[in-house]
């Protein structure tokens, strides 16, 4: 996820002071959740290191990764772009990032060598994500299937909404173009990371909720198909200390086994193995705190909220 330290925290502590109303309380409010934003900082770490990782060929039945070559070329070429989930930080060994856990099963599930390479930033957001892509493709040949995981920076940077999911289905329609097959997972229930103490953290999962909706809406009409991670969080809220990495915020080895386990069916339907895959359901964002969200953002923009104004400026947010 990449958390920038404090800095959703601080986003939410100047948006929350607008949204507690009446000027009585804006002192009183706004030093509570100053000192809930102090706790975050202290609390998640800020993240540079690089995720472990084991790009290469995998072949079905070996354990052992082998360098591509052209005597012995891949049928499947599968790529990771997005953020340190894409990249898996937060494992202590290759072998438990996502990336190798789906080429692993790929290979299992269709017999087929697959050629695994990471292209995911830690600490990206959907403005990063072209660019990655933009690489991959002066590089070499575009990949047989990509998987994306991007957003969660997208929300503790309080970008826009709607700019930021739009970014990301240019992402996917780009690389539907090149031939390509895209799995998006959209963006994770933030409120399943206990370090972010209330009220902060249901300002900041309701933000990330309505972010992963906006972002099936866009990966679909691209054409690529979203996997919706949100619908994991009971699993995380229930065992939040094996589902969660040392840092108490990126996914533990268990918890990254979870989402690929989700992502998989999506990745083997793009390369054609699987034709009818099973529709699970699909997350409702919040709607009925359009209005706090709305006051939230224009806080942010130092707009001075309006009690009378219903408008959405997520919608039309450009940034």
């Amino acid at each position: 996820m990449g958390y920038t330290r404090g800095r959703a925290a601080r986003d939410a502590v100047r948006a929350s002071v607008a949204a507690a109303g009446g000027a009585g309380m804006t002192w009183a409010v706004y030093t509570f959740l100053t000192e809930q934003a102090k706790q975050a900082r202290t609390v998640i770490p800020h993240r540079t290191d690089r995720a472990p990782s084991k790009d290469g060929v995998y072949i079905p039945g070996q354990h052992s990764v082998e360098r591509l070559s052209a005597a012995h070329p891949a049928a499947i070429r599968l790529m990771i772009f997005g953020d340190s989930t894409a990249c898996g930080l937060g494992c202590n060994d290759a072998e438990e990032t996502p990336g190798v856990r789906l080429a692993r099963g790929v290979a299992e599930a269709t017999g087929q060598r697959v050629q695994l390479s990471t292209k995911a930033i830690v600490g990206a957001t959907s403005r990063g994500l072209g660019g990655q892509i933009d690489a991959m493709l002066v590089a070499g040949p575009p990949p047989t299937v990509a998987v994306i995981l991007i957003g969660a920076n997208d929300v503790t940077a309080m970008n826009g909404i709607e700019a930021s999911a739009r970014r990301l289905g240019r992402g996917v329609r780009k690389l539907r173009a090149e031939g390509s097959a895209v799995v998006v997972g959209t963006c994770p229930d933030i409120g399943v990371i206990s370090a972010i103490p209330q009220p902060l953290r249901s300002l900041i999962r309701r933000y990330g909720l309505r972010l992963a909706a906006r972002q099936r809406a866009h990966v679909k009409a691209a054409g690529g198909r979203p996997v919706p991670l949100s619908l994991l969080a009971t699993q995380f809220l229930q065992a939040p200390e094996r589902m969660l990495s040392a840092d108490h915020f990126h996914p533990s080895a268990e918890g990254y086994a979870l989402a690929a386990e989700e992502l998989l069916p999506a990745v083997l339907e793009g390369v054609g193995e699987q034709k009818e895959p099973v529709p699970g359901p699909e997350p409702v964002a919040p709607r009925d705190e359009e209005r706090l969200t709305t006051r939230v953002v224009r806080a942010m923009r130092g707009v001075r909220p309006d009690p009378m104004d219903h408008t959405d400026p997520l919608e039309s947010h450009t940034s």
